[in-house]
């Protein structure tokens, strides 16, 4: 857990069984999803890039960057822009996340 100044990051391995649809097609499973929870924000699924079909996706030219994690590259679909992002080089406190690919919209299957 990363803890700053009332701001609070905790990186988990999860169970959840995840799948990311946009328009019927499939763009992730996985079952083994990096769970971060992070204060005042939805918990979110990282996932692991052989678990996201990558072959669908473009980089985007768009980047944020967080004070608690870094700078995050995205992903777009052509009808969707940037609906994935991922931090190539995170902050040492969420070193998990690394090149792991978080969607904006996910389906939890099971827990």
């Amino acid at each position: 857990m990363t803890s700053t100044r009332g701001h609070h990051i905790t990186v988990e391995p999860g169970t959840e069984h995840v799948r990311v649809l946009r328009d019927g097609l499939l763009l992730a499973e996985s079952r083994r999803p990096l769970v971060l929870r992070e204060t005042g924000c939805p918990v979110r699924y990282y996932l692991p890039p052989e678990d996201v079909r990558t072959e669908l996706l473009t980089p985007s030219d768009t980047r944020t960057h967080c004070p608690f994690k870094g700078e995050a590259s995205y992903w777009s679909l052509p009808e969707a822009a940037d609906l994935a992002w991922a931090y190539p080089e995170p902050k040492d406190e969420v070193a998990a996340i690394k090149d792991h690919f978080c969607f904006y919209d996910t389906e939890l299957i099971a827990r």
